[in-house]
């Protein structure tokens, strides 16, 4: 999965939430359910989410949402075999990238 974001330092968990086009509650639970997930709060409460939590999140996205995995499952995946998965993911999103790029150029032709 794409995520489009801005580059920025912090991003709300709005943005998070419509960027992977799921509730915010979910980003929430997540945060709850993942060690890996840890955003800045603000005085008031606000989630900052970082580039590194974006990516945390896409990883779990992946796991949970593509692959199917349980959310006892990702969690032992992660914690077992993080650098592996991590590797896979994102040979998995450049190739996702090309195969956007591919399309773009079809289609200009």
């Amino acid at each position: 999965m794409i995520i489009d974001l801005p580059e920025k330092r912090y991003y709300t968990i709005g943005e998070v939430a419509k960027a992977f086009d799921v509730n915010t509650s979910l980003i929430r639970f997540w945060e709850k359910e993942f060690d890996e997930l840890k955003p800045k709060k603000t005085a008031k409460g606000n989630r900052k989410f970082t580039p590194e939590d974006i990516k945390n999140l896409q990883l779990i996205f992946h796991l949970v949402k593509e692959r199917g995995f349980t959310l006892e499952g990702a969690k032992i995946h992660l914690k077992e075999e993080r650098k592996k998965t991590l590797d896979n993911f994102e040979i998995i999103a450049k190739l996702e990238g090309v195969r956007d790029q591919l399309i773009k150029l079809k289609e200009q032709l």
